[in-house]
């Protein structure tokens, strides 16, 4: 089957995966990602209208600016080719065993490529309920875990400003504006941690932003995740997940 490989070639500033990260694009589906949730549909768009043109090679330089709803502030190169290449699929990742706990409940906002691979990473352990959700049901995966129940809302942040109290929240949307505005709501909700994917550069906007609303901050973790196992979506579970057992196992009695 026709397929176009995206490749990052160079990045500047903040952005969501590093120079040599690439994806496969073919009519129907995608192997690996490039990340970045509105950069990476465009690309996708970019790659389609190649093989239905019959072209071989485009490389563009895309500011992740307020045109793709994000601001990070950088900007990638991406190199698009029907040169077949090494994709990097998710390594397979696992999570530390802890103590027997409680069940924590557990909501996940955005069902794209880090939603989806903590979803495969969380349902096997048993240790969360797990509420997923994203602006439409075509956007979640054909098989659901039992212990998940995927949530299509059409208006995320309304339903944010619904949400139980002490519930654990982790906020992977594809927007940026859509991200301020369920941590403005869920700042709102005594919740029992919320995390935000993100760069540096974009914590700080958002800092800012939140601290105008007159809302504090400081209960977000941003970035989540553990740097040291790197950006694929696999590693930025590992490391969110881990750290929210532990942070539930050290809140158990004695």
């Amino acid at each position: 089957m026709s397929a176009i490989y995206v490749e990052i070639t160079a990045t500047r500033g903040s952005a969501p995966r590093d120079a040599g990260t690439a994806m496969r694009v073919d009519s129907h589906s995608t192997q690996g990602t490039i990340g970045g949730g509105a950069l990476e549909y465009q690309a996708v768009i970019q790659a389609r209208r190649m093989l239905d043109a019959g072209a071989r090679e485009h490389t563009a330089t895309i500011p992740l600016g307020p045109n793709l709803g994000q601001c990070c502030g950088g900007a990638v190169t991406l190199r698009f080719t029907r040169d077949q290449r090494a994709v990097d699929l998710p390594a397979h990742q696992t999570l530390p065993k802890m103590p027997a706990i409680e069940k924590s409940q557990l909501w996940l906002w955005g069902a794209g490529h880090v939603g989806r691979a903590c979803v495969t990473l969380a349902a096997p352990c048993d240790a969360f309920d797990i509420t997923w959700i994203d602006t439409s049901t075509d956007r979640f995966p054909r098989n659901i875990p039992r212990n998940v129940t995927a949530t299509p809302a059409s208006d995320m942040p309304r339903l944010a400003v619904h949400a139980p109290h002490e519930v654990h929240h982790l906020i992977f949307t594809y927007s940026h504006d859509i991200d301020l505005s369920l941590c403005a709501a869920l700042l709102k909700r005594n919740a029992a941690s919320i995390g935000l994917i993100g760069s540096a550069t974009k914590w700080a906007r958002f800092s800012k932003r939140l601290r105008d609303m007159g809302l504090d901050p400081t209960p977000i973790i941003c970035p989540i995740g553990d740097k040291t196992l790197g950006k694929t979506p696999a590693a930025i579970a590992s490391g969110t997940l881990g750290a929210l057992l532990a942070m539930a196992a050290q809140k158990e009695p004695a």
